[in-house]
């Protein structure tokens, strides 16, 4: 079983950049494709970003192109999610997950693991 810590997070302007982390411990997630969700209060949880096992091929979320970047260090078994230009309606805990394939999978339905979540506060 893999098991997923989420690190970054924080309370942020509007305007400003955040960059959250993942690392990935026990089984080994090397192999699987890795996103990024996120879920703001009273709202189902949504897909934001997601890479592929080698990270050659990255997908994200309309609302996030252009303001966001996902990479992974295979060598630290650890993804990343750079977001800048941040909006009050990105508040929300962010999720990182372990794809059941090579590449990521945009649904919940595609996970097989979840982190805890971090927090991401972003003031007007």
């Amino acid at each position: 079983q893999v098991q997923l810590t989420e690190s970054g997070g924080g309370l942020v302007q509007a305007g400003g950049s955040l960059r959250l982390s993942c690392a990935a411990s026990g089984r080994t997630a090397t192999n699987n494709g890795m996103a990024w969700f996120r879920q703001a209060p009273g709202m189902t949880r949504e897909f934001v970003a997601g890479i592929s096992w080698n990270g050659g091929s990255t997908i994200y979320a309309d609302s996030m192109k252009g303001r966001a970047a996902i990479s992974r260090d295979r060598a630290k078994s650890t993804i990343y999610l750079q977001m800048n230009s941040l909006r009050p309606e990105d508040t929300a805990v962010y999720y990182c997950a372990v794809s059941r394939f090579a590449v990521a999978g945009r649904r919940t339905a595609d996970q097989t693991a979840w982190g805890q979540g971090t927090q991401v506060t972003v003031s007007s």
